[in-house]
């Protein structure tokens, strides 16, 4: 459809454009409303189009003027009248036509990105196609996105799995995470994602504490510390053949798939090696307070919290020994760091401009006290990347910081396990612990009434740990205890009772309360006044005696040294241990049976059930799990766990012989 040169362009509300006689068209979101101008074509190409600056309060207009724009108007409506007749037939030929796919049906997406000023901002993915108008960057479908973190310390590691979450979340391909971690972060994280086993995730740790000879001579007043410069160091620690890379810190939060900034490496053109966020506050322009002197930046500076390393060509320009030269000059006059690496980047950007391509900055929207992030998005669609760049985090003073904090919550609370999805058609690395699993579970007769009762018994749960930090020295005399509740470490008979050396249980007397608010007792003394006067009671005797009635309670009034006990059926008592006793065993999960069955396989390795005349715990009041609400309203979970009692008992008499026949004695008399 050619239009004569000699007539004026004419703009329509249309989600369809021609860009030649050939009819090729880009399908946009039908959710917003695109101006499109149809242009003159010469040669079969579009012409441009110069801003429309003829305005009614204008100088410029005429008489003449106003004759044109009628003439304009007259037109337009023949060009839409034109317009709506061939988009009926557009929308029948895409009704027919098999190939046009959107979205997740092709096999790479695309996507368009802002180039940082607010008109582009409102910039959105535009979905594959089969057309050849608007050639975006891709992204292949089973493209590995490589993610690079420094992550110290055992707070750290548990900010990293907030934003792994909120990635894994949105992704729509394989993942290859890159961990700068310290001794404790690794150990924490490295357990996380073996018992994690999310498909087409890769993680690789690297030593941060190797890396600190090579920024520790830079003094830094920034609370990261010396972790908060291992940035710098990437092109040299990551390995020599991963071309790229983004780089985040932990305080960082996703709202979009990972991918659509991983599409924008393809934009960098040059020598542009660095992907980066002007920084929205006025650090770097030196107007905070009286003699406040930053680190030289260009403008306002780059932020750090987000970045898109081209590593090969970073390696070939030699970018080790640019910033280190920049670092020492600089610190010649400023004598430390106080924003860490982004002092040394910016001061590096400062004097070779040519090395940005500057992000738009939804990519990183800081929320730090008194910056510009508002400025960033306009509606809850246009966030990708929220930023708590401030020491404040989640208290950080801003307009939307409610809804930032939920959906940041939403994340630190989301169910890790719900993550553990398959790509599909993107095939996984082999995973041996997996594939055991699945065999194991395969094994299984889900026609069986208890099969969720016996699958739980191979399921690997997905496993944080967290602890705070202590400066661990073992004892010499191999008495260590591990605490696992809240006892009293001045009076244990460890060492009194040999624990270290024989096959000894020593029994912690429990106790209950039902009040919610309670002084706990500091003496025995003071407890025995309180079971007297019925404020405490001895564990359950009003519900389930049996469970603790072999810890003979009369005689722990009197005792002032620990004596034997003997297993009785259903016994269940708060224990002390070695570390190598015998585990819990697996089967019995949710409510019942758990620790029965592991006092009675502890009595039948021959440990000796000792009291202790000084210890004792209170159980305080609290709702119903849910478990035990299932128990006692579901026939099928009780006669699911009958059954287990009976199994675990067939495997006692397997393992131990003639010794277990009293087990099941004893069952049968109780």
């Amino acid at each position: 459809m050619k239009q004569q040169a000699s007539r004026p362009p004419a703009c329509i509300s249309w989600p369809c454009v021609l860009y030649s006689s050939s009819h090729s068209h880009c399908v946009l979101p039908s959710s917003r409303l695109w101006l499109i101008c149809v242009l003159p074509l010469e040669d079969g190409k579009p012409v441009s189009l110069s801003p429309l600056e003829a305005q009614p309060h204008s100088p410029r207009y005429t008489a003449s003027s106003q004759r044109e724009r009628e003439s304009l108007e007259v037109r337009v409506r023949e060009v839409e009248e034109e317009n709506r007749a061939l988009r009926r037939q557009l929308s029948l030929a895409q009704g027919r036509s098999p190939t046009h796919r959107r979205g997740n049906h092709s096999k790479t997406y695309s996507m368009e990105e802002g180039t940082g000023d607010s008109e582009n901002l409102r910039a959105g993915i535009v979905a594959g196609n089969s057309s050849e108008c608007g050639q975006q960057p891709v992204v292949e479908k089973c493209e590995t996105i490589h993610v690079a973190i420094v992550c110290a310390g055992y707070n750290a590691s548990r900010d990293v799995v907030t934003l792994v979450k909120s990635v894994l979340f949105h992704r729509r391909n394989p993942l290859h995470f890159h961990l700068i971690a310290d001794s404790i972060a690794e150990q924490i994280l490295a357990t996380l994602f073996q018992t994690w086993m999310v498909p087409a995730v890769r993680v690789d740790f690297y030593n941060a504490d190797e890396l600190k000879s090579e920024v520790s001579w830079i003094p830094n007043k920034h609370y990261s510390g010396i972790y908060g410069l291992m940035k710098l160091v990437l092109t040299k620690t990551l390995p020599a053949n991963l071309e790229r890379v983004i780089v985040l810190d932990t305080d960082i939060t996703f709202a979009t798939d990972i991918a659509e900034l991983w599409a924008v490496f393809h934009k960098f053109k040059g020598q542009q090696v660095l992907g980066l966020v002007e920084n929205q506050s006025d650090w770097y322009l030196g107007n905070l307070w009286k003699n406040h002197r930053p680190w030289p930046a260009l403008g306002r500076g780059y932020n750090t919290g987000v970045i898109l390393l081209l590593l090969d060509k970073l390696r070939k320009m030699k970018w080790e020994q640019m910033w280190r030269l920049t670092a020492e000059r600089e610190l010649m006059g400023m004598l430390s760091t106080s924003l860490a690496d982004q002092d040394i980047f910016n001061a590096v950007i400062k004097q070779n401009p040519f090395l940005v391509y500057q992000l738009p900055c939804f990519w990183n929207v800081q929320l730090s006290d008194h910056t510009r992030s508002e400025q960033c998005y306009r509606d809850v669609s246009d966030l990708k990347v929220i930023h708590w760049n401030s020491p404040k985090k989640l208290r950080v003073k801003n307009k939307h910081v409610e809804f930032f904090r939920n959906l940041y919550l939403t994340f630190l609370e989301y169910d890790g396990n719900l993550l553990r999805r398959e790509l599909f058609g993107c095939p996984s690395e082999a995973d041996v612990n997996s594939e055991n699993l699945q065999k194991q579970l395969s094994e299984l007769d889900e026609d069986d009434l208890c099969y969720e009762f016996r699958r739980e018994r191979f399921t690997v749960h997905r496993t944080h740990l967290y602890f705070l930090h202590y400066e661990y020295e073992p004892a010499s005399d191999n008495t260590d205890v591990t605490l696992v509740a809240q006892l009293s470490m001045d009076r244990k008979s460890v060492i009194q009772l040999d624990l270290a050396n024989t096959k000894k249980a020593m029994i912690v007397p429990a106790f209950e309360t039902l009040r919610y608010r309670l002084s706990f007792p500091k003496s025995k003394a003071e407890l025995l006044s309180m079971l007297d006067m019925g404020t405490l009671f001895t564990f359950r005797y009003h519900v389930w005696t049996k469970g603790h009635a072999p810890t003979n309670f009369a005689k722990w009034r009197t005792a002032t040294t620990p004596y034997r006990v003997e297993w009785e059926a259903d016994f269940e008592p708060y224990v002390v241990v070695r570390r190598d006793c015998p585990e819990y065993d697996r089967r019995f999960v949710g409510f019942g049976w758990n620790k029965v069955a592991h006092i009675m396989e502890l009595d039948a390795q021959e440990y000796e059930f000792i009291v202790l005349p000084n210890a004792y715990m209170i159980h305080m009041p609290h709702a119903p799990s849910f478990d035990i609400t299932k128990f006692r309203s579901n026939k099928q979970y009780r006669i699911c766990l009958k059954t287990l009692k009976e199994e675990f008992q067939q495997d006692m008499s397997r393992r131990y012989g003639f010794a277990a026949l009293k087990y099941l004695t004893a069952e049968n008399n109780s």
